[in-house]
């Protein structure tokens, strides 16, 4: 099978099984030399490899060092971390940029529905100013195929968002905003107002802008002051070229390309398919650098959800960093 056959085969919206993740594998150690570098440095046995939690997962840390890719290309983007200004952000580039966009509007579709028929809103002022940012340019694609005049991007624009929901709210029409964390409750701290069409989706991002506080601390605030029942989550990173989505409480589901494992802390090689310890991801959408990911995020893992407790506390601080509890 080729490449392509398999990346379409990856995001045809059907169950991906353990030979198209071992496809993959192989594919990636062939061809991926820092990938293949770090398996032979863990003296991995290639040939027994026979499940999921056997395959060696990257640190996401390369990322911030090495050009991980397959092959030698001319990526058509290059994603970056916002990080700040004390920290080396990460860098993924991109082959083909039609991978990303099929996987986030599969994506989106699968937890929302046709996008045409919400108006988008972007509360993103930190990852507009940064540039190079793949959750701006997913919410820009977003914003394009919602074809509603009112969808767009703000940066402080607190006011002028207030006005446009509750113009919005009194036309019906449903409304998503996506907004980075310290931007979403100084808009709801500022302009408090009552949204019965609107979902309210927290992108994560403290950044040191305000006193941290925990995810349930925040989305209190949020439902207060916004008048809602629940605060959506979605969780996505530089790296990766897929998100989950949580529809309250912090529970994340995947798109059916990704999956969530978890890893001990003690022993990074022991991994398991349920359980509480460090987040490892498979992302079959990044067929062109790597799709196994051993993250610094800790968490909890089930059969149905997985929860983001915060980072690993001697880990670099990431510009999208989650909230710990």
């Amino acid at each position: 099978m080729s490449v392509k056959n398999l990346t379409d085969n990856i995001l045809s919206g059907r169950e991906i099984d353990f030979q198209q993740i071992l496809k993959v594998f192989h594919f990636q150690y062939e061809n991926n030399i820092v990938y293949k570098d770090w398996c032979d440095l863990l003296k991995t046995d290639i040939s027994s490899i026979n499940s999921i939690e056997k395959i060696p997962f990257l640190p996401i840390s390369f990322f911030k060092t090495h050009k991980v890719v397959c092959n030698v290309f001319e990526p058509e983007i290059i994603f970056e971390s916002s990080g700040t200004t004390q920290t080396v952000n990460s860098k993924h580039y991109v082959k083909y940029a039609a991978i990303y966009k099929n996987s986030f509007i599969k994506c989106f579709e699968k937890f929302y529905g046709n996008i045409d028929g919400y108006c988008i809103l972007g509360l993103l002022p930190n990852y507009l100013e940064k540039g190079n940012s793949s959750l701006v340019y997913m919410m820009n694609e977003l914003i394009s195929l919602s074809k509603n005049s009112d969808s767009g991007f703000y940066l402080y624009e607190y006011n002028k968002v207030y006005n446009i929901l509750k113009k919005l709210e009194q036309e019906k029409q449903k409304t998503i905003l996506f907004g980075v964390t310290f931007a979403l409750l100084d808009f709801a701290e500022q302009f408090p107002v009552k949204l019965s069409n609107t979902i309210v989706i927290d992108t994560g991002g403290m950044k040191g802008r305000k006193k941290e506080l925990t995810r349930e601390e925040v989305h209190e605030i949020l439902k207060n002051n916004l008048g809602i029942d629940k605060v959506q989550s979605e969780y996505g990173m530089t790296e990766l070229l897929s998100q989950a989505y949580s529809s309250e409480d912090g529970k994340y589901q995947c798109p059916l390309w990704m999956k969530v494992l978890v890893r001990d802390e003690n022993d990074p090689l022991q991994i398991s398919a349920i359980g509480r310890g460090l987040i490892n991801i498979v992302d079959l959408a990044n067929i062109y650098s790597c799709s196994f990911i051993a993250t610094d995020d800790v968490g909890n893992i089930t059969k149905d959800y997985f929860e983001v407790f915060g980072r690993l506390d001697n880990s670099d601080l990431r510009g999208c960093s989650l909230l710990t509890v």
